[in-house]
């Protein structure tokens, strides 16, 4: 037998072997069983196991700054098996103490597709780690009912089937498991309505409106939003007018953050959640790009080419909820490079872009777009982003950023790609300074994508077509289809969503026609000479490879 200091490097497959028996029969750990029958400390161990099995050793002291994620490896489970799991980029790390121990690997396999890599840790710290954290799911299941004490925007329940199924408040149960319901559809926001006989739930799902519930009985309805209320730290009592505020709960092995919005109305109140999922924000930002938003290629290459430019500003418009922000960090994501400062502020900072500087608007403490703007000038940028473009103050102080060798990229309300200049004007921004400094604008859309699990071939009724401006010519090109709905796109037909955008690129004789005040209709003329093509052209365009449908597309672009 081994004496403590002439463990072998390795081990070999008899002394593991050995191990396991020992450490199944007489309850202990393997690394324990390892250490008694070598006569070594644990640490030795550890290093022979982890250079046997050809497995990465994770110090003790490092445990506590790691962030476990639990949303394929459920917390029992992983911790029932004294595992931690760690998210790194595509796939998610183990950490084990004993990756010998029985179903190991294949609970592994079920769970993750084999998107894995084991890592090797201390029994004693793995239990202490997961123990804590197990404490601190305690500690948040206890902040309610009684929330005195809980500081703002702390996480205020723990939503899970069990306790939802446990709750003896009709109330309760009903507002965790629209929660919960919600978060697992995918919803942007959930809109509960007040009813002159309950009420009724819906959520927003890629965009549109969808009936989830709906409940019986005004007692339970003023309840449920009482208990919204409570949560959200509102005012139970005032029912006169609108309240705003924010919770946090902890739902499917995650964090999400709530922001609630109370409206006094006919029949009560009406209360609107905004789901801010922070886990499916991150996952939506690896790997992003132009292509991946569903833009066409002759789009994605435009709006590159003019993300690249070294000076000038870029502009996106499009209604509330479009994507504008969205694209403009898809296409900083492709220029990004370590040659160049990048910097943005925004309100607030929805995705984190690493080697990108992000302020965050805080108008209360007076730093907004316009201020922020003028102390990046200050900070040496090559690229600046602003969130939004909505005073004259900010547009000015871009167009002068523009003009003096930075690349600024923006969004600005408008209704079309034109729409955008008057807007500009409108805020009494010198016309020549502006098509100085604009390079482009794009214009863009969200339309919801066929379901791929029930679409099939379709052909539209003639008044549809008609209605929607098809010509019987034109009907060769088209390979219309449709969702039937299925359980994957809850009955809609549809499921996802893609972007459709119309770029104008501005050259010299649309400057001359915009200097000159020339009619709308001149400039809307030169553009299209220009390559520029309306956003309707590329709706139909994307009809016409079976991404979308006409009721879709009319939903959201004119037919003109």
């Amino acid at each position: 037998m081994a004496t403590p200091n002439t463990l072998e490097r390795k081990l070999s497959a008899e002394q593991l072997a050995r191990a396991r028996v020992e450490a199944e029969t007489g309850g202990l750990h393997l690394l324990t069983a390892l250490a008694a029958q070598s006569q070594s400390s644990k640490e030795a161990v550890l290093a022979a196991l982890s250079s046997t099995l050809r497995i990465p050793l994770v110090p003790t002291q490092k445990l506590a700054d790691l962030s476990p994620d639990f949303t394929r490896l459920p917390f029992s489970e992983a911790s029932a098996r004294l595992c931690l799991p760690i998210k790194h980029k595509d796939r998610t790390i183990a950490i084990v103490a004993d990756p010998l121990q029985a179903g190991l690997l294949h609970w592994l396999e079920h769970k993750l597709d084999g998107a894995y890599q084991l890592a090797l840790c201390d029994d004693e710290a793995l239990r202490e780690r997961l123990g804590a954290l197990e404490e601190g799911r305690r500690a948040i299941d206890g902040l309610l009912p009684q929330t005195e004490g809980k500081k703002r925007g702390e996480v205020v329940e723990v939503i899970t089937l069990a306790t939802i199924a446990e709750e003896s408040s009709a109330a309760v149960r009903l507002v965790n498991s629209t929660l919960y319901d919600a978060l697992k559809s995918g919803a942007s926001d959930i809109h509960i309505e007040s009813e002159p006989d309950g009420l009724c739930v819906k959520y927003r799902i890629d965009g549109v409106l969808h009936a989830a519930s709906r409940v019986n009985g005004q007692e339970l309805a003023e309840q449920a939003i009482s208990r919204i209320k409570i949560i959200s730290e509102l005012d139970i009592a005032e029912r006169r007018v609108p309240q705003d505020g924010r919770f946090k709960a902890f739902i499917l092995e995650r964090e999400v953050d709530f922001r609630v919005s109370i409206m006094p109305s006919m029949h009560g109140e009406d209360a609107v959640l905004r789901v801010l999922d922070k886990q499916a924000v991150t996952q939506q930002i690896n790997g992003l790009s132009l292509a991946s938003l569903g833009l066409d290629a002759a789009t994605c290459s435009t709006i590159l080419s003019l993300a690249r430019e070294p000076y000038g500003m870029l502009l996106v418009t499009g209604p509330t909820g479009s994507g504008k922000t969205t694209t403009l960090y898809a296409a900083l994501a492709e220029v990004n490079s370590s040659e160049e400062k990048l910097i943005t502020i925004e309100d607030p900072v929805e995705y984190q872009l690493p080697g990108v500087l992000q302020i965050p608007v805080n108008e209360k403490k007076g730093l907004t777009f316009a201020r922020g703007l003028r102390s990046i000038l200050r900070h040496d940028p090559d690229r600046i982003m602003v969130g939004e473009i909505r005073d004259p103050e900010t547009a000015q102080i871009a167009v002068q950023a523009a003009l003096t060798g930075h690349l600024v990229l923006s969004t600005v309300h408008a209704n079309s790609v034109f729409d955008v200049i008057s807007r500009f004007l409108h805020m009494e921004v010198d016309p020549y300074s502006l098509v100085s400094a604009l390079n482009g604008v794009l214009g863009q859309r969200l339309v919801r994508r066929i379901c791929s699990h029930c679409s099939v071939p379709y052909r539209p009724p003639s008044d549809l077509l008609i209605a929607s401006g098809i010509q019987a010519s034109w009907l060769p090109r088209f390979q219309f289809r449709i969702g039937r709905g299925c359980p994957a796109c809850r009955q809609s037909g549809y499921q996802g969503r893609i972007a459709i955008a119309e770029v104008l690129q501005l050259n010299d004789t649309l400057r001359e026609l915009i200097l000159s005040r020339a009619p709308m209709s001149e400039i809307k003329a030169a553009a299209r000479k220009a390559g520029s093509r309306p956003l309707r052209q590329i709706a139909l365009a994307a009809v016409a490879q079976g991404a979308t449908t006409l009721q879709e597309i009319n939903r959201v672009t004119f037919v003109r």
